[in-house]
């Protein structure tokens, strides 16, 4: 697994707890893929969502965007600096891009996406000196559990 290229705070390890709940609650509640999301500024959660794009079908609800928009509806605002979004897959181009435009300060993922991963492992959209806006990664918190969750999820449906 990917180590965190700092050591993982306990707030850090708190947040993705939160969202490996949300990760599983996609998976039982809703038949989605479970990966779950939680923005976090100034210590307090502003913003939470798990994958819904099968039953919404919506191609766009990953639970990033899912928790962008609910941070966007609480705080009346499109943009969160100083924020950091916690997530247990890494994420996508899209989702990567929104990030950017959100102007997030960090995402912190737990594990990689070797096959869409826009945070480094397929694609580094997130620290790419072509925009103007950068965001900070950090990996690998908690990744052996979401990992497994991810496992276990595409096992069952094979």
């Amino acid at each position: 697994m990917t180590a965190p290229l700092r050591p993982a705070t306990a707030g850090d390890v708190r947040w993705m707890r939160e969202a490996l709940a949300l990760a599983l609650q996609a998976d039982q509640a809703h038949g989605e893929v479970p990966v779950g999301a939680v923005l976090v500024q100034s210590g307090a959660c502003v913003g939470a969502g798990c994958n819904r794009s099968i039953s919404r079908h919506d191609p766009s609800a990953h639970a990033e965007i899912e928790a962008l928009r609910d941070a966007g509806a609480r705080l009346r605002n499109y943009r969160f600096p100083g924020s950091t979004l916690y997530v247990t897959l890494e994420p996508c181009a899209m989702c990567a891009m929104a990030l950017v435009h959100a102007r997030v300060a960090r995402v912190v993922y737990a594990t990689r996406d070797p096959r869409t991963g826009a945070a480094g492992s397929v694609f580094q959209i997130l620290a790419s000196d072509r925009h103007n806006h950068r965001i900070v990664v950090d990996s690998g918190v908690l990744a052996e559990e979401s990992s497994a969750l991810l496992k276990a999820f595409f096992r069952s449906r094979r």
